[in-house]
């Protein structure tokens, strides 16, 4: 972020003159007053605030994954049709290969040679690609995970649950999608002390960038190797313990 500010009309500027780098891997918990930027930081970060002024630039490829307040969730689904969103290039894969193996039943297919080998071919491109996300197993790794998270039932529908259960449901999905840069905006809202100590661990064993908003001063001192402060002036960025 390069000189990076935002004013909110008529006159209310949140951000002022912000510069901040980091390598990838840093935990930095954000902190400031209300009305001092922290969540519309994120948000212009995420790409979702476009409205400002300054350069915010991300090495090519990196992946981000944002965690709002409230997570915004379909009521009608279910616990696990809402975490599996965040495996659906995997599901895709599988499909497909199902489609693919039905294929060789089709009297068009069996007739033509070409047709038979371009079948083979995409059945070995995806049988690779399966093999190397793990995708036979994406059912175990599923269970895995919203147990980690202490997720509501997987067949609990969403409009049942809780704050705090929708936010579990949310970062399940979120982190099962590996983002490079994972923002996450008050994540301990809604959680009791087991549910907070869970998601202090995932957080912590979290490979990526990890930038979040939270008032939790024990929490902040459990993950941030870095703590940003925003402020009427600025910001300041300090070495975490």
């Amino acid at each position: 972020m390069v000189g990076v500010s935002k004013t909110f009309p008529p006159q209310k500027q949140v951000l002022k003159n912000i510069y901040l780098s980091f390598f990838y891997g840093a935990k930095i918990g954000i902190i400031g007053l209300n009305g001092s930027g922290k969540s519309t930081l994120l948000k212009i970060i995420a790409g979702i605030e476009k409205s400002y002024q300054g350069d915010v630039v991300f090495s090519p490829g990196y992946t981000v994954g944002y965690l709002e307040q409230e997570p915004k969730l379909d009521p009608e689904k279910t616990v696990k049709e809402i975490v599996q969103e965040g495996v659906q290039p995997i599901l895709d894969l599988l499909a497909e290969y199902e489609a693919v193996n039905l294929k060789f039943g089709d009297p068009e297919i069996l007739e033509d040679p070409d047709k038979m080998d371009a079948l083979i071919n995409r059945q070995a491109e995806l049988q690779d690609k399966i093999d190397a996300t793990d995708a036979w197993n994406l059912d175990s790794r599923l269970e895995r995970a919203m147990d980690a998270l202490r997720c509501p039932p997987e067949d609990q529908v969403v409009d049942t649950l809780s704050g705090g259960e929708r936010r579990r449901v949310a970062l399940c999905r979120l982190l099962l999608q590996q983002p490079d840069v994972l923002l996450l905006d008050e994540p301990t809202n809604h959680l009791d002390i087991d549910s907070k100590e869970v998601l202090e661990n995932a957080l912590i064993d979290f490979d990526g960038t990890l930038l979040f908003v939270s008032h939790d001063r024990y929490f902040i001192n459990r993950v941030a190797t870095h703590v940003l402060e925003l402020s009427e002036n600025g910001s300041t960025l300090y070495l975490g313990d």
